[in-house]
C-alpha cells in the first residue's frame, strides 16, 4: 500500500492540469524514500490518480506522453465534483488520500508536512494546507457553516451593511489569523487531505451535491463522527481560484450563471439534508 494517493479530478482546463501535474513531478514528497537500516523495503511510491471529466484530448494525450504512471480515468459524461472525487478515491490505495483541484500547484515537502501532522493527529479526518493565491495573498478556504442569511449577504449589497456584515463576517472567520492552525467547521475542497481510516467510517462524498456544498457537507459528517477538520498553514499550496459562481450581477447571477444555479440548488440540498437539526451551526 502506497503511503499516499493524490486524486485530481479534471474537467476541461488542460493547460491548469499540465501545471499542477508538472508541480507535482518537481516535489520531493514523490520521490521514493528508503527507510531506516532495519527496515527491508523501501517506502511505496505514491500513486497519482486524475479522474477526467468530460474527456479532454489534451489531457489524455499530455498523460499517456509525459506522465504514463499516472492512473487514468477517463469519462464522457461531467461527473460533478462529488462523483468525480469518489471515482478517485474507489480507484486508490494510500494510507492517505490528497484531494486536489487541476489548478493548485503543490510546494515541495507540503504533502509530507500533511502526512506527519495527521500521523500525530489521528482524531483529523480532514485536513487543509495554507492556500495562496499567485501574487502571496492569502486565499480564504477555511469557513463556518452556511445559513440561509450567508447565501442572501454574499450574492446582495446585504452584505456590506449591519448585521448581515456580521453575519459574512462570522461565515468568512475574518478574526482568525491565517497563519495559525485552525479548526473551522468546514475547508475548501480544493485541496484536502483525508485518511483512509477515518474515510472508511465517514463515507465518500455525497454524490446528490453535483457540484458545490460537497465539502461543506464531508466536512460535517466528519465532526458529526467525532473526526477534527482542520487547516494547517505549514503546509503551502497555491491555487488559480476563479469564483465560478460569481459574475458580480449580484441576484442576476441566478439568471445568467448555471453554475449560480447549481451553488444555489446544492445549498437547498444541503440545509434539506439537515431540516431536521435545530442549528446548521458548528457541531464542534
Amino acid at each position: 500500500m502506497p503511503e499516499f494517493s493524490i486524486v485530481i479530478v479534471h474537467h476541461q482546463t488542460p493547460e491548469l492540469l499540465k501545471l499542477c501535474l508538472k508541480s507535482l513531478k518537481k516535489t520531493k514528497d514523490l520521490e521514493v524514500q528508503p527507510r531506516n537500516h532495519l527496515e527491508v523495503e523501501p517506502l511505496s511510491k505514491p500513486e497519482i490518480i486524475v479522474v477526467d471529466s468530460t474527456i479532454s484530448r489534451q489531457a489524455r494525450d499530455l498523460i499517456r506522453e509525459q506522465y504514463p504512471e499516472i492512473k487514468y480515468l477517463p469519462f464522457k459524461e461531467n461527473l460533478g465534483y462529488a462523483r468525480g472525487v469518489n471515482m478517485g478515491i474507489k480507484n486508490s490505495s494510500g494510507k492517505f488520500i490528497l484531494i486536489l483541484n487541476p489548478d493548485v500547484i503543490v510546494t515541495d515537502k507540503s504533502i509530507q508536512k500533511m502526512i506527519n501532522f495527521m500521523e500525530k493527529h489521528p482524531d483529523i479526518g480532514i485536513l487543509g494546507p495554507q492556500v495562496l493565491n499567485f501574487n502571496g495573498t492569502h486565499q480564504r478556504t477555511f469557513f463556518s457553516y452556511y445559513k440561509l442569511a450567508t447565501m442572501l449577504a454574499r450574492r446582495s449589497f446585504l452584505g456590506r451593511f449591519g448585521w448581515f456584515k456580521r453575519e459574512l463576517d462570522n461565515f468568512l472567520m475574518v478574526d482568525a489569523d491565517p497563519q495559525k492552525i485552525q479548526t473551522p467547521d468546514w475547508l475548501m475542497g480544493s485541496a484536502i487531505m483525508v485518511s483512509r481510516e477515518a474515510l472508511n467510517k465517514i463515507g465518500t462524498m455525497d454524490e446528490r451535491f453535483f457540484m458545490y456544498f460537497e465539502d461543506v457537507d464531508w466536512a460535517r459528517r466528519f465532526w458529526h463522527n467525532d473526526y477534527k477538520v482542520v487547516y494547517y498553514p505549514e503546509a503551502v499550496m497555491y491555487h488559480y481560484h476563479q469564483r465560478e459562481s460569481r459574475s458580480g450581477l449580484g441576484l442576476l447571477d441566478v439568471i445568467f450563471n448555471r453554475k449560480t444555479r447549481w451553488h444555489i440548488a446544492s445549498a437547498i440540498k444541503f440545509f434539506w439534508k439537515y431540516r431536521n437539526l435545530q442549528k446548521i451551526q458548528s457541531v464542534k
